[in-house]
């Protein structure tokens, strides 16, 4: 029996392929699926109208398993950009003082009041300030960058001389000429990465002077100038 043009039409249709519209000069489309010719396919997987070994070759970060962030320089270089606050942690263990420079201070919470900061899991410093039932943090003003050095050092006595301070209402030592003191309570730590977020309760707070503060920018601390 001779197969009519609506019944091949319909059985077309039932395929999995589906029919083609005619192509520009009118002519019924051959050899052609429905995802197009094949350099048309082909620019779904590489640059389109290119040769399959002229298409650009995956980068570093195409290659990167889903989930796993930016590359470590990168992500420095980034962060370098970021200007930020420089404070100095204080606390006395088993009467001894300690301390170490943060960049990473920050307010938390308005109700209640709650700040934080982040320390290197590897840090020689952290035990003690953990073991410490309050802790200081001394916000540096512009003029104090050799103080904040001296508390990134390892392997020194960060309270001998020049170190200048005093125990505080609560025994944690305080640094004097900074621009304010806050006196935490530990509130909270969490495991964050190759870091310790460490969230304080803020038990008393006082400003010393409104003057320059100092700022980390770019592996170099420095003075922040406003614009006039």
């Amino acid at each position: 029996m001779t197969e009519t043009r609506p019944e091949r039409e319909l059985r077309l249709t039932r395929d999995t392929r589906q029919p083609l519209p005619p192509s520009r000069d009118g002519r019924p489309a051959r050899g052609r699926s429905a995802a197009g010719s094949s350099r048309e396919a082909g620019a779904w997987r590489g640059e389109p109208g290119l040769p399959r070994d002229a298409r650009r070759a995956p980068s570093a970060a195409d290659r990167r398993p889903p989930g796993r962030g930016v590359d470590a320089d990168g992500y420095r270089r980034a962060l370098a950009v970021h200007a930020a606050g420089v404070v100095v942690i204080t606390a006395q263990s088993d009467g001894i003082p300690v301390g170490l420079t943060a960049t990473s201070f920050s307010s938390v919470s308005l109700d209640p009041p709650l700040v934080s900061f982040y320390v290197d899991r590897s840090s020689t410093t952290w035990p003690s300030l953990r073991a410490a039932d309050h802790f200081a943090v001394n916000v540096l003003a512009g003029d104090q960058a050799e103080l904040a050095t001296r508390f990134a050092r390892k392997d020194i006595d960060r309270f001998a001389e020049p170190t200048r301070w005093r125990p505080g209402p609560l025994g944690a030592p305080l640094l004097q000429d900074v621009s304010a003191h806050l006196i935490c309570l530990p509130h909270e730590t969490v495991d964050v990465g190759d870091h310790i977020l460490v969230v304080g309760l803020v038990a008393e707070a006082r400003v010393h002077g409104t003057g320059r503060p100092l700022l980390y920018h770019q592996g170099r601390f420095g003075r922040f100038l406003p614009h006039p």
